[in-house]
């Protein structure tokens, strides 16, 4: 029995994005990682400001699963809190502070995006805006368009806490993807891809 043209399509497309780029990815030896953890926190440190988003493609099971159903090489997103050295995340726990070393080594990448409204001290406001959100539940819904009021999935609550500056040309579709951030902001430091 032959398959039919549509079984073949459908395979084709279901294992696209698997080929594109690895599905799982594994941390370094110990001592390459630690250096690279030191140096990513040093620029961080550098570099970065309250409010700003950090993008990384994550060990996780569920950063695996994320970054093969998005095709891209990142799957988490975070607000940093440079002040309390923490980022404030939302994952399937809900929202919460992570200390910023901790969450640095779950990073197999990282990126730092500087948000467009994050100017005249909205960016401190847009961390105590998240720092109220700390303890809301995860939006599973919201990661297919579906968005529950006061839940958030990571890359949505990086997104809400900029709601009152945003413009009604800046577009924001209602499922955001981690890798889709950069559009609102600019890239200010990679890690580049360890591979």
């Amino acid at each position: 029995m032959r398959p039919s043209v549509l079984t073949i399509c459908t395979a084709v497309l279901l294992l696209a994005p698997a080929c594109s780029r690895p599905v799982l990815v594994a941390p370094p030896p110990a001592a390459a990682r630690a250096a690279r953890d030191e140096t990513c926190l040093e620029q961080l440190r550098r570099v970065g400001r309250d409010g700003d988003w950090l993008v990384i493609r994550g060990y996780h099971a569920t950063d695996n699963l994320v970054s093969l159903l998005t095709n891209t090489p990142f799957s988490h997103a975070a607000v940093l809190d440079l002040t309390n050295q923490q980022v404030l995340e939302a994952d399937g726990t809900g929202i919460h502070a992570t200390p910023l070393p901790a969450f640095v080594a779950k990073a197999h990448r990282l990126l730092l995006v500087r948000p467009k409204w994050s100017r005249d001290g909205r960016n401190l406001q847009a961390v105590a805006r998240a720092r109220e959100l700390v303890g809301r539940p995860y939006d599973y819904a919201g990661l297919v368009g579906l968005n529950a009021p006061d839940r958030y999935y990571c890359s949505e609550l990086a997104i809400a806490i900029y709601r009152p500056w945003m413009r009604r040309d800046d577009r924001v579709p209602p499922v955001i993807p981690p890798n889709e951030l950069y559009y609102w902001g600019t890239v200010l430091y990679d890690t580049g891809n360890p591979d």
